[in-house]
C-alpha cells in the first residue's frame, strides 16, 4: 500500500515558497484601489505553495490608489522602454521599479513566480508599449518582472491568467516542483551518486519534454570525472530546467508511456498488454486524456511487485499532486 500511495501523490513535507503579485492574493494594491483575486491561487494552489505576495508599485512608495503607468518609447525602434505615468509623463518609476526587481530577485529565496497579467511593472508577456505620442507600438515585459528574471534565469515563472490554460498550468507546476526538490537537494554537499540517484528518477520526465536535452544531459553524466562535481551539478540543472520549459507534446508523452510499458513485458499477461497498448493508442489518437493510460501503468507497476523499482520510482509518473487532476484535461 505504500508504493501505491507514493506513486498517487506528490504531497511537499512542507509549502512550496513561491512568489505572486500581490493583487491576485485579493490585496487591494492596485492602481485603482481594487485587486484581481485568484481563487485558484488563493483557495487551491494556496494548498501546496506558500506564497509570498508583492506588489512593486506599492513596495517603491507609489501608494493606493494612484496614477496609473504606462510602458512607452521614443520611436518604434527605441529599446529604452520607460514607466511613465499615463496622465502625467513627468512622472517616470523606471528606475525604481528596476531596481526594485534587481533586489527582490536577489533577496527572495523562491521556487517559482505568479506574475499579474498586463502590468506595466509585472507583466511577462505580451504588455503593452506606446510611443510618447500615447499609440501603441508593439509589446514588451513589465519592468519589475523584467529585472526580477533576469536574477533567477532558471526560476519557473507564469503568468495568473495563462494558468487557465491546462497545458501551461501542467507544464508550470512540473516545474516548480522539480525546481523545490532540486533546491533541498543542494542544500547539503552534493556528491556523484546524489547525482545520478536524483538524474535516475528524472530521466522520463526529461525524456517526455525534451529529446535533445534527454541525450546532452546523459552525455554530461557520462563523465563525472571531467569538472567538478558542483559544476556538473549546475550545469545539468540548467540543462533539466530548460528541458522541462519545453511543454510534453502528445508525441512525447506516447513515446515515454510506450518505454515505460516496456518495464512490463514479462509480467503482464498477453490480455493485459493489449489492453495497455490499445490505451496509450487511444491517448496517441487523443480518444482519452494523458491521466487514463497513466493510471492503468501505475496499476500494473503496483500491482507487479516485481516490476523493476526503477520505473516505479520514476518522477514521471507524478511529478505533482495527483489530487490536483492536471492529467486529466491533457
Amino acid at each position: 500500500m505504500a508504493q501505491s500511495a507514493q506513486t498517487n501523490s506528490r504531497l511537499p513535507s512542507q509549502r512550496i515558497p513561491v512568489g505572486i503579485s500581490a493583487c491576485l492574493m485579493g490585496q487591494s494594491v492596485r492602481f485603482n484601489g481594487s485587486h484581481k483575486r485568484s481563487r485558484f491561487c488563493t483557495d487551491v494552489l494556496s494548498r501546496y505553495f506558500d506564497f509570498r505576495p508583492l506588489c512593486p508599485e506599492v513596495a517603491i512608495g507609489m501608494g493606493t490608489p494612484r496614477e496609473p503607468i504606462r510602458l512607452a518609447t521614443t520611436t518604434p525602434d527605441d529599446t529604452n522602454v520607460r514607466a511613465i505615468g499615463t496622465d502625467n509623463p513627468e512622472l517616470d518609476v523606471t528606475d525604481a521599479l528596476a531596481e526594485y526587481g534587481r533586489e527582490q530577485g536577489q533577496k527572495q529565496q523562491l521556487c517559482g513566480y505568479i506574475f499579474m497579467q498586463k502590468s506595466p511593472s509585472c507583466g511577462l508577456f505580451g504588455v503593452k508599449r506606446y510611443l510618447a505620442n500615447g499609440h501603441p507600438e508593439g509589446t514588451t515585459r513589465g519592468i519589475y518582472a523584467k529585472h526580477f528574471c533576469e536574477q533567477n534565469p532558471l526560476l519557473p515563472v507564469e503568468e495568473a491568467g495563462r494558468l487557465n490554460d491546462a497545458g501551461l498550468l501542467e507544464n508550470f507546476m512540473v516545474r516548480v516542483f522539480t525546481y523545490h526538490e532540486w533546491q533541498q537537494l543542494r542544500a547539503q554537499p552534493i556528491g556523484a551518486h546524489d547525482l545520478i540517484d536524483f538524474h535516475s528518477r528524472y530521466k522520463y520526465l526529461v525524456m517526455a519534454h525534451s529529446a535533445v536535452h534527454y541525450k546532452s544531459m546523459g552525455r554530461l553524466l557520462a563523465d563525472l570525472k571531467a569538472a567538478p562535481i558542483n559544476d556538473i551539478a549546475d550545469e545539468y540543472f540548467s540543462q533539466l530546467m530548460a528541458a522541462l520549459a519545453k511543454p510534453a507534446s502528445r508525441k512525447m508523452h506516447t513515446n515515454t508511456l510506450m518505454h515505460l510499458q516496456g518495464y512490463l513485458k514479462h509480467l503482464l499477461s498477453d490480455e493485459d498488454k493489449r489492453e495497455l497498448t490499445a490505451i496509450i493508442e487511444d491517448y496517441r489518437l487523443g480518444i482519452v486524456p494523458l491521466v487514463v493510460p497513466l493510471t492503468l501503468l501505475k496499476h500494473h507497476l503496483n500491482h507487479h511487485e516485481e516490476a523493476n523499482a526503477y520505473a516505479r520510482a520514476q518522477v514521471y509518473l507524478n511529478p505533482h499532486p495527483y489530487e490536483l487532476g492536471l492529467r486529466n484535461r491533457l
